[in-house]
């Protein structure tokens, strides 16, 4: 299940590694096992119904594309949910065109890590169930409501109807992050970009503010999933204390 066309019609995926396959049992996702006799140890306990079956090495190879398989992979039911069932608690995050699924994935954990709502994956960002994506979300993507498929306006407007405030992430913003605890105290609805391209100026007009990240150094910019990570994290601090 390479193709994002195949996943589609079956809504089923693979999970590689022991997060990702004990996480995906512990959220009921997961409905076989595959691993090699020797990566017993890596195998938590199998609920009831989901089958274990024992492959070999090149068999287990076939079914990641990593270079060397940790030992263990599962075949998962599609974890997505509806848009509203993603716009939920005090913040969450909007990906919009977001194309590396190392970034969504990364993204997708931060969200888990800082206690966030939900994490949407909105306009052409990449596949939620991309090997790569589930692999750098270390088992979060099992953990959090991630809604996908809706178009990135689409979802600005829901989120604006849900209660949240919009805040797009821009080099320009006129609020600092270091400044923006009032906002911040508020359901906030962070909205990151594409990694090369960024936010188009439709969707930065529909944001109800755009908030810069300080560069206090040399470099030139942070990558996406470093300020999500530092967006979100400052929601926490700010509405958990």
């Amino acid at each position: 299940m390479s193709r994002r066309s195949e996943r589609s019609e079956r809504r089923l995926f693979l999970a590689e590694g022991p997060n990702a396959v004990e996480a995906a049992l512990a959220s009921g996702a997961a409905l076989e096992v595959f691993a090699r006799p020797q990566s017993e140890h890596l195998l938590p306990s199998l609920p009831d119904g989901v089958r274990l079956t024992w492959v070999d090495e090149r068999a287990l190879k076939a079914l990641t594309d990593v270079v060397t398989p940790a030992g263990v992979v599962a075949l998962c039911r599609f974890v997505d949910v509806p848009l509203e069932q993603a716009l939920v608690g005090g913040y969450i995050a909007i990906c919009a065109d977001v194309a590396d699924p190392g970034n969504a994935g990364t993204v997708i954990r931060c969200a888990d890590a800082a206690g966030a709502g939900g994490v949407v994956l909105a306009g052409s960002s990449v596949d939620l169930h991309n090997a790569k994506t589930v692999r750098a979300s270390a088992g979060s993507a099992f953990h959090l409501p991630v809604a996908t498929g809706a178009g990135s306006v689409e979802v600005v407007a829901a989120a604006k109807q849900a209660g949240f405030r919009v805040l797009a992430t821009a080099a320009r913003g006129e609020v600092d992050l270091f400044a923006a605890d009032d906002l911040l105290a508020q359901p906030t609805a962070w909205l990151f970009g594409n990694e090369a391209h960024g936010l188009s100026e439709e969707l930065l007009a529909l944001a109800d503010a755009r908030v810069s990240i300080p560069i206090h150094g040399r470099a030139e910019s942070l990558n996406l999933s470093t300020a999500a990570a530092l967006c979100l994290y400052a929601s926490a601090r700010v509405q958990r204390g």
